[in-house]
Parts: C-alpha cells; structure tokens; sequence
C-alpha cells in the first residue's frame, strides 16, 4: 500500500511573537508600571531597583534579566509616559464630538493620572541628577516633535494659521500643566480649576480660524 507523505509541520510567521518573547514583554511592562508607582509612593530619591522589584513580585536578579540597570529602566519607564500622554492626546482628539471643550478636559483628566505625578517626579530630580538629564532630555525633545507632528495631523482646520496654531498648543500645554503641577504642591486652588480650564477653552475658541 502506498504511503501518504507527511505534510511538514506549518512553521510560526517569523513576524510572529513566540510564548517567551510575550513572556518577556509583560514582565518589562509589569516592570515599569511598578515603576511608576515606586515614584508616585517614594519619590525618585526612594525609587530603588530592589524597592521596583519587591513591588512588581519579581527577584531583583529577575528584574536584572529585563533591565541590566536602574538607568535602563528609567529610560523604558520615560518611554513609556511619555507614549501614554500621546495616546492620551490621540484619543481625545479622535473622540466623536471632540470639541475644545472635550480635548481640554480630557488633557486634564490625564494630567491628574499616576503617570504624570510619576513624570513630574522623573523631571524634577533631573534638574541636578545628570545621568537622569542625559536620559529625559532627548526623550523630551522627541515627544515634542513627535507631539507637534501629531497635533497637525489631527487638527488640519488650523494649518491655515500656523500662528494661532501654534500659540494655541503653547497657550494650552503651559496652562494645563502648570496647574497641574502647581496642583500637586498644594499650590493651587481648587475652586478655581473649572473657571480656568473655561478661560483657556474660550482662548483657544478665539484662536481658531473660521470656516
């Protein structure tokens, strides 16, 4: 009786992520969102990689294997914020109805999120750590190109008056996050939040061009 072949086994896409690789990335996520807690509850000072490991249920030898270094987590945990802002900020704008009202305060709901105190952490003790500095600032100067790019993309109504366009962002990135930070040092108050977030939205409604 003649003999069937063997068809060959369908070998995985080369593109397709294996079992360990997944493994892997969900524990570097886990990794980093332990991360940002460790620096919302301690502070940068406080954020040590045994404290990072102890809060993610890893060993630290376990979390040497993802990351060789604090500098490398640092590096992928900035990475990682400053990505959620973005998507934060693509989201809003690609919500049905999103109006200056909706964007502006979905940019604050954001600025309010554990990742931005995690941030402002990163930031601050940057202005006298230099390894720090050396990680943040080039990854801060790429979410702002990258983050100008995507606002001209989402909002091509306004390319007809680059100015105003551009005064909007800056009017509404410094007001929105110097509250928030001012929020966060008990410097702000509160009663005066929504009257705020109101005379920016009218701003910007001023500077828009018209149909």
């Amino acid at each position: 009786m003649a003999r069937t072949a063997l068809k060959p086994a369908a070998s995985k896409s080369a593109f397709e992520p294996t079992q360990q690789a997944l493994k892997s990335a969900q524990t570097r996520a886990r990794l980093i969102e332990s991360t940002i807690r460790c620096l919302v509850k301690f502070g940068y000072s406080g954020t040590t990689t045994p404290k990072v490991a102890a809060e993610a249920g890893l060993s630290r030898g376990a979390m040497l294997h993802h990351f060789e270094n604090g500098g490398a987590l640092m590096q992928a945990t900035i990475a990682e914020l400053l990505d959620r802002r973005l998507r934060a900020f693509r989201r809003a704008a690609a919500s049905p109805g999103s109006d200056v009202r909706t964007l502006v305060r979905t940019y604050w709901k954001q600025l309010l999120s554990p990742a931005f105190v995690a941030f402002v952490e990163l930031a601050i003790a940057a202005r006298t750590d230099n390894n720090l500095a050396r990680i943040l600032e080039p990854a801060q100067a790429e979410f702002r190109a990258r983050w100008y790019e995507l606002a001209v993309q989402l909002f091509p109504q306004w390319q007809q008056d680059r100015k105003a366009f551009d005064l909007a962002l800056a009017l509404t990135q410094n007001t929105v996050e110097g509250m928030a930070i001012n929020r966060l040092i008990h410097g702000c108050d509160e009663a005066m939040i929504d009257p705020v977030l109101e005379n920016l939205e009218a701003q910007i409604i001023a500077l828009r061009p018209q149909d």
